[in-house]
């Protein structure tokens, strides 16, 4: 008799387990199903995860922005994968095509959303202040590369062509120094790579000096076949004892007065940096120089020539002689004017 009424138990619970595992089955596929649905957005979205933030706080967050429905959901997601649960604080970006499945595993990952900023080669500190300034999410001050000059032993004040050019990435709310500390060591390298491996004849004492003519060369040809040639007319001219008598170094010294052209009066004017009025080198390097002019700073081209003029073009004539020169002058600076 017992044995009867187990069985008629067991035969009336057998369709219930089956209803409630095709039920819980069915569940289970419409959760996998929620979490792979693309978000409906079609640009970048900030994401800020405060300290605290459970994950499903955060859905409840999606859900009000009306990025996602039905939040409950997530809560047995979180039961059918556990791992749901890690995520970490910080500041994220949705991307147009992002999943909940995709953004929780950046969450989980730490894979914050990543800015850049670019310092170009042949600027100033001061014009990359002003790009550090205009940089969304970086944490900028008032003497960012003097505290890093400092904090690497240097108490100069002279920063100017100290830190290299390069495309930089950051995270929202980084310090500005942190990135200029990863700008000054790769010019050092750079700079030590290039001192030790430069020219016997380089008429030049420290790499400082090097520093500086590399700036000039930055700022007076973008062509990659001109380098070493501009560096040879500046270490002839070192070499003869005559000024370098380059307009760059005029314009860096006019500093706001200048307004895109240099008049005679200029020419004349008594600066540090007028290199057609001082001998030698100006105080302090003009702008930013790139990897390959200092190489070609350190290695002048095995060549006489003693000037050089501008084609308009982008391109130069080099001449070893003034007649020579002043030929070249006639023929593509005079006749324009």
């Amino acid at each position: 008799m017992k044995k009867t009424i187990t069985t008629r138990l067991l035969a009336s619970l057998i369709p219930l387990f089956a209803v409630l595992c095709i039920s819980g089955y069915w569940f289970a596929t419409d959760l996998i199903a929620f979490q792979k649905q693309p978000l409906p957005i079609t640009e970048l979205q900030p994401l800020n995860v405060a300290a605290g933030t459970s994950v499903i706080k955060l859905a409840q967050q999606l859900e009000q922005q009306g990025l996602i429905v039905d939040s409950w959901k997530v809560k047995y997601l979180v039961k059918l994968e556990p791992k749901l649960a890690s995520i970490k604080t910080g500041y994220y970006q949705l991307i147009p095509g992002d999943t909940l499945e995709s953004v929780f595993k950046r969450l989980r990952l730490g894979q914050e959303a990543v800015f850049t900023v670019t310092l170009i080669e042949g600027k100033s500190i001061k014009e990359w202040q002003q790009a550090l300034a205009r940089s969304e999410h970086l944490v900028v001050g008032s003497d960012d590369f003097n505290q890093v000059l400092i904090a690497n032993g240097d108490t100069s004040g002279l920063p100017e062509g100290k830190f290299y050019p390069e495309t930089f990435h950051y995270h929202a709310d980084d310090n500005v120094q942190a990135v200029l500390q990863r700008s000054y060591d790769m010019m050092q390298m750079s700079l030590k790579q290039a001192w030790d491996g430069r020219d016997d004849d380089l008429k030049l004492t420290s790499p400082y000096e090097l520093l500086i003519i590399a700036s000039i060369i930055e700022k007076e040809t973008g062509k990659p076949e001109e380098r070493n040639w501009v560096s040879a007319v500046f270490n002839n001219r070192l070499k003869k004892g005559m000024r370098l008598q380059t307009d760059p170094t005029v314009i860096y010294g006019m500093g706001e007065r200048y307004k895109g052209n240099i008049t005679r009066k200029d020419l004349r004017e008594a600066t540090a940096f007028n290199t057609y009025k001082i001998d030698g080198l100006p105080p302090t390097p003009i702008a930013a120089p790139s990897r390959a002019s200092l190489f070609a700073a350190a290695n002048p081209a095995k060549v006489d020539y003693l000037y050089f003029v501008s084609r308009n073009d982008g391109s130069h004539v080099f001449s070893a002689t003034l007649k020579a020169h002043n030929r070249a002058v006639n023929e593509f600076q005079r006749k324009r004017k």
